[in-house]
């Protein structure tokens, strides 16, 4: 008794060359976000784009020739990076940065920097 083997058809829909990859440019524009620990409560923080990281590098060229002896350099430069990579920070004045510790300020910048990928201490 030959016996013979069943033909399989593929199911509608199931073909492989129906299945298209995500495409690189359905992902411009989306932020990678994070919860960090800012003073006792969670903020988010999101990865800093090619195009910030590199407005806050001409900020900081720009700070560096112009107030290289000014103590307030320093402190702009952390409002440019928070503001631009913590939720609802657009919002805060010179004065509500002045009100923080500026050590929490500090970690607060440099987890921005390391999550984005711009390890300070690795770039020196």
């Amino acid at each position: 008794m030959t016996s013979k083997a069943p033909t399989l058809k593929p199911l509608k829909g199931n073909n492989m060359s129906d299945i298209k990859p995500s495409s690189m440019k359905s992902l411009v524009g989306r932020k990678m976000t994070k919860k960090y620990e800012f003073m006792g409560e969670k903020v988010t923080i999101s990865k800093l784009s090619v195009a910030e990281v590199m407005d806050i590098q001409e900020k900081a060229r720009a700070l560096s020739e112009e107030t290289a002896d000014q103590d307030d350099s320093g402190i702009a430069l952390l409002m440019t990076v928070i503001k631009s990579a913590v939720e609802g920070a657009d919002e805060l004045t010179k004065e509500d940065f002045e009100s923080f510790p500026m050590d929490e300020l500090s970690k607060l910048s440099q987890e921005i920097m390391v999550y984005s990928g711009i390890d300070q201490a690795r770039g020196k």
